[in-house]
């Protein structure tokens, strides 16, 4: 089974402020994008930026066979939300936004505004022919906006400032990420089979993405890693170090590749993995174009800004 996730990039139908602006120009991203889903050949696909339900059921309708949707009913203001395609019938059991009770609301601008809920819906799905329970987020982007639309800071106070404001959202929406993965996993890692993946916007080391870990020790390439322990009941392992290193990025951002789509899976999966990359099996380091602080500058381009990050995981 070939388990991914992969960021759409402002999958729109056209004619919107921040989708192509013409059919042709549609056309053409659907078509890159089936193409990589044809010769990924997940299973169970978790998707990003869907910003019109209906592309979504374009797309699928490019490939092959029948497929299952699933889409968080939790849109950002631009309207993106995550979902799933799966060649198995799926059950929605949690589309949240929700902070766990405890934790406080986090200031967001410089007005002190606050929230207490994500920016986009953490979804998650059990898969009929598993069970698998599988979850998909999208975490607060690192390209930072500031006040009236602009991606651009007056001065480098400010973007220290938006710089921690979106640090503050993304780890507390990594800490709900965490709660319904909890949820997911009922204190039971080791008999069930569970996955937490999407955009983190943030690397394999980063503190946010460190949250999702649970239990500190055991990961991939450590002395513990073999040995079992009370805590393999609720920790989640990145398949990261899996990934060849040569290969070990989702994203270019101003010229430098970065991993911020993760996969992370229960212990009753991460001692099944066969193989773990990003782009295509089998074709190398993903090609991908350099990413900048403004997001509107790809609007319509085909394809995706992002590579497709994918566990086969065995019987």
């Amino acid at each position: 089974m070939l388990l991914g996730t992969w960021n759409l990039e402002n999958l729109y139908r056209p004619g919107g402020p921040y989708g192509p602006e013409d059919d042709a120009a549609y056309g053409a991203k659907l078509a890159a994008l089936a193409a990589v889903i044809t010769e990924l050949d997940p299973a169970l696909l978790g998707v990003q930026e869907v910003g019109d339900p209906e592309a979504l059921k374009d797309l699928a309708g490019m490939l092959d066979d029948d497929w299952h949707l699933a889409l968080s009913e939790h849109a950002d203001s631009r309207g993106i939300r995550v979902g799933f395609l799966s060649r198995a019938p799926l059950t929605v059991v949690a589309d949240t936004t929700a902070f766990p009770a405890q934790l406080r609301p986090v200031q967001v601008d410089d007005s002190g505004l606050t929230v207490a809920r994500a920016g986009r819906g953490l979804l998650a799905v059990e898969v009929e022919d598993g069970p698998l329970r599988v979850a998909v987020c999208h975490l607060k982007s690192k390209l930072l906006s500031y006040p009236d639309g602009r991606f651009h800071p007056r001065d480098e106070g400010e973007r220290a400032r938006y710089g921690a404001y979106a640090l503050y959202r993304r780890a507390a929406e990594a800490t709900a990420l965490r709660a319904l993965a909890d949820e997911l996993l009922e204190g039971d890692g080791r008999a069930r089979d569970v996955a937490v993946l999407g955009d983190l916007n943030d690397e394999t080391q980063a503190a946010t993405t460190q949250i999702l870990l649970g239990p500190p020790g055991s990961e991939i390439g450590t002395p513990g890693y073999d040995r079992p322990d009370q805590g393999d009941a609720t920790r989640l392992w990145d398949v990261a170090p899996l990934i060849p290193a040569g290969q070990r990025w989702s994203r270019v951002n101003s010229g430098r590749p970065e991993l911020i789509d993760h996969i992370l899976v229960s212990h009753r999966l991460v001692h099944r993995v066969t193989a773990a990359g990003t782009g295509l099996p089998g074709e190398g380091p993903p090609r991908l174009p350099s990413v900048g602080p403004d997001p509107a500058e790809r609007r319509g381009a085909p394809g995706s800004d992002h590579a497709p990050v994918w566990v086969r995981i065995g019987g």
